[in-house]
């Protein structure tokens, strides 16, 4: 059968078969096509469809400012009728506007301009056609875009970003508190070390995480609406008697952001800067969690709940893989990198204005979407997991040595205390315990020999590797 423009394949020029007839069909990235579930809630936020809203959300605002403040001669208040279809305008958004927008900016070929025709073509039906010439007045495309950003991030970070941190967090300071007091060996450098808890060792990614949020949740949020070079310089030509600062910053602080004093065209970005350093730096601590976690499975200390159904290797029947959290390693790193590139692209601007800015923040949903995606990964994988406990005490059990640090502080404290033969204490435990295992036998053995005080041999004999953890569990409470 011969083939026709229904049937015939679209092949790409290496000659492959195309995946769709068109490119909108299948995501090119995975925030938009395996895990777009994951991430869904920024795209009300940090699409751009959502950025146009906001955009709007900003010129109408600006209207009902001028109007109500009698800031424009001969310009007359809106009616609360009036304001209220204005305001629909941005409520009522949705993919049809999405649309318009883009047919609008196909002849424009500016996305700001499209967002001026789109809200004039809607004056006639709400009766104020005689105020089109107002929709954008005294502002150049940065000012609409400056502090649509800063509502974009800000209700990413406040709404969606820190609620997920901050529930897990929640989720890791209960563990803390599930598993205070049971002991576990530390490993410094990756050696056997003085004994710990689990649950304080978990208390202390919760509050390094906790700082990191605390930081976040406290951003200040700047914008500016001051004109093409930040003079007000066409704001006092056609309106000479108004307070144009007054008036920006009133409008800046009513949409509860800010205001920027100082600006050239663009508002600085360094409150962008700032934010994105802290959430890189609390990426980065997640990631720590990650490899922290990730090597405890290793060496037994969880046991991963399996999922039913699910598959560790295809090829290893047995295997439960960490998974979760290598998934979180490698988003976490992808956001952090982002976001270094954000930071550092967005406090630099040539002279009054370059577009470098415009380009770089259209990736910041992309940042906020590998850590959102990490923080739900780590969350699943915290969720699946069960202390062996029984393998934490064998471990404590086969590692006496550790208790040589117990011993020779006490040996220090005798010696002060006037007790004889005390001498070298540090250098008779390295000989006792350096590089070899040292068993519970040898061990009180070792302390009986030593000549302590009866109340300090007493208190040595009853230390074993689990009891020696000092006040880790109640260093936990640091957490409440």
């Amino acid at each position: 059968m011969p083939e026709t423009a229904a049937t015939a394949d679209t092949r790409t020029p290496s000659g492959r078969l195309a995946l769709a007839a068109s490119p909108d069909q299948i995501a090119l990235g995975p925030l938009d096509g395996r895990y777009q579930s994951a991430v869904a809630p920024l795209v009300d936020y940090l699409s751009e469809a959502a950025l146009n809203r906001d955009r709007v959300a900003v010129e109408v605002e600006w209207l009902i400012h001028l109007t109500s403040n009698n800031v424009l001669p001969g310009a007359g208040a809106l009616t609360a009728e009036q304001q209220e279809k204005l305001r629909a305008i941005v409520t009522e958004f949705n993919s049809a506007s999405v649309s318009e927008l883009a047919e609008i900016e196909a002849v424009t070929v500016h996305d700001v301009k499209a967002v001026e025709y789109y809200i004039g073509r809607r004056l006639p039906a709400i009766g104020i056609e005689n105020l089109t010439a107002m929709v954008h007045f005294g502002c150049t495309s940065e000012d609409i875009n400056n502090l649509s950003y800063a509502l974009g991030v800000k209700g990413a970070v406040e709404d969606v970003w820190l609620p997920a941190a901050r529930a897990l967090v929640a989720q890791i300071s209960k563990m803390a508190e599930d598993n205070r007091a049971v002991p576990m060996l530390s490993r410094t450098h990756g050696q056997p070390a003085t004994p710990t808890t689990l649950g304080k060792e978990l208390a202390v990614i919760a509050h390094r995480l906790t700082r990191q949020l605390d930081r976040i949740a406290k951003t200040e949020y700047l914008g500016k609406i001051n004109g093409a070079t930040g003079t007000y310089a066409a704001h006092v030509a056609s309106v000479p008697g108004a307070d144009w600062q007054q008036v920006a910053k009133s409008f800046v602080e009513g949409l509860g952001l800010t205001w920027n004093p100082l600006t050239t065209q663009i508002e600085s970005h360094d409150w962008q800067a700032e934010l994105y350093a802290d959430v890189a730096r609390f990426n980065r601590i997640l990631h720590n969690v990650c490899t922290d976690m990730w090597s405890y499975i290793s060496i037994g200390y969880f046991a991963q709940i399996p999922v039913a159904g699910a598959t560790g290797s295809s090829t290893m029947p047995h295997k439960v893989n960490p998974i979760r959290f290598e998934n979180a390693e490698a988003n976490l790193e992808i956001s952090s990198g982002l976001l270094d590139v954000l930071g550092s692209t967005l406090v630099t601007s040539r002279w009054q204005r370059d577009l470098t800015d415009s380009s770089s923040q259209r990736n910041i949903g992309v940042a906020f979407g590998h850590s959102l995606l990490a923080i739900s990964n780590v969350a699943k994988g915290l969720d699946r997991l069960d202390v062996a406990e029984d393998v934490l005490a064998g471990d404590l059990d086969t590692n006496w040595e550790v208790l040589g640090e117990a011993i020779q502080m006490v040996m220090r404290a005798e010696a002060i205390a006037g007790v004889e033969g005390m001498e070298n204490p540090y250098e008779r435990l390295k000989d006792l315990t350096r590089g070899q295992r040292v068993d519970a036998a040898r061990m009180q053995e070792f302390v009986h020999s030593l000549g302590l005080s009866p109340e300090a041999e007493a208190r040595l004999l009853a230390l074993t590797p689990g009891k020696y953890t000092g006040i880790a569990d109640q260093l936990v409470d640091h957490l409440k």
